[in-house]
């Protein structure tokens, strides 16, 4: 997971709200029952001496989204009296919290949020195609490609005396209109850096098109029998289905090459102690961390995100630091790979490695 989006937000200096909320409405009352969950939450903030500004910019951003209704669950980070990032959930958070802390508790969000996957999604037939474009940061572009609909598309009854030859020519339209819809697959899928592609609509233009596109591109590609439109929630929930099983490739790959290289004793680190020394020096490549959100660990930290350590000790010895903060392990770890362009592998509580708390991939040994 590329932690870059997070940049802007640990440029804030803490202390920083963290909410998740449950804004599900599920019952005649719900505005109410929002209401009320919302009240607890802020009871807890009120207990960690939250300032008033920062619960009224809280306030706000959950009241308006309630009224319009838009989602299920809402992450809020909020620091300095203001909401400094909110992201809907796709449905309420798993564990509804409000914490006050140094830095902001973005481990829930992140898991729940997963990899983000640039791909395409093509709903082709004979005449074309539709094709959808996501990136990585969420941005959206939609490509129609329009094939030669002039004559013939279908083909004749049997028994016509021309028959053959409008075959042929149908045939020829459909290949001419597979090629086109694969050329903008191809662009596409390089200009957008896709790493999936799903391909649906109907079975004799999904095949046809599949015959034109480009090895790499079809290295990456996942077919679908589903005959719909781009907009078909049907096809929304099958594309989700494959980027969920993506997600679980990588993380197994990620968690096989972590434990090749902790075997060989070169380019990985495991435990909390290495992996703080590891990321101080800037030397992770992919951070792994368990999905466990009511750990306990914690570690010392500073304004930098490279002042990190399992002390304060350390903390002031190695960096001079004489005011620091305690916080979240997995929150100082994120802040401080993120800062160093390192990438993020959450480890569900039944992955592959299930005695694995907390590691490392290295960029390269000590």
């Amino acid at each position: 997971m590329d932690l870059a989006f997070l940049k802007s937000l640990y440029q804030r200096p803490g202390p920083f709200a963290s909410v998740y909320a449950d804004l599900t409405r599920t019952t005649e009352d719900a505005s109410k029952a929002v209401e009320l969950r919302w009240r607890a939450l802020r009871a807890d903030l009120e207990a960690q001496h939250a300032p008033k500004g920062m619960l009224r910019a809280i306030e706000q951003t959950i009241d308006e989204e309630t009224r319009a209704r838009r989602s299920e669950g809402l992450v809020i980070f909020a620091v300095d009296g203001e909401v400094a990032h909110t992201e809907r959930l796709p449905g309420p958070p798993r564990t509804p919290r409000a914490t006050l802390a140094p830095l902001p508790d973005v481990l829930p969000y992140l898991a729940e949020r997963g990899e983000k996957f640039p791909h395409l999604l093509a709903v082709v037939d004979r005449r074309g195609g539709a094709i959808d474009c996501v990136g990585a940061d969420g941005r959206h572009r939609h490509i129609d490609v329009q094939g030669d609909e002039d004559y013939p598309i279908r083909k004749t009854k049997a028994g016509d005396w021309n028959q053959s030859r409008f075959q042929r020519s149908s045939e020829n339209v459909w290949k001419t209109n597979a090629k086109k819809v694969a050329h903008e697959i191809d662009r596409a899928a390089d200009r957008w850096g896709a790493e999936a592609v799903v391909i649906a609509g109907d079975t004799r233009a999904r095949t046809a098109v599949l015959d034109e596109v480009s090895e790499h591109v079809l290295e990456h590609t996942v077919e679908t029998d589903k005959n719909t439109t781009v907009d078909d929630p049907d096809l929304d929930a099958e594309v989700r289905r494959i980027l969920n099983l993506k997600t679980a490739e990588r993380i197994m790959t990620v968690a096989e090459r972590f434990d090749r290289e902790l075997a060989n004793g070169q380019r990985a680190v495991s435990g909390l102690p290495a992996t703080t020394e590891a990321v101080r020096q800037g030397r992770v490549e992919t951070l792994l961390l368990e999905d466990d959100p009511f750990s306990n660990a914690c570690l010392w930290v500073g304004p930098d995100p490279a002042q990190i350590a399992t002390t304060a000790e350390e903390l002031h010895d190695e960096f001079g630091v004489t005011s620091p903060s305690e916080t979240r392990a997995d929150a100082a770890l994120i802040r401080a790979t993120a800062a160093t362009d390192g990438e993020l592998v959450v480890l569900p509580p039944d992955g592959p490695n299930p005695n694995l708390h907390v590691g490392a991939v290295l960029r390269y040994t000590a």
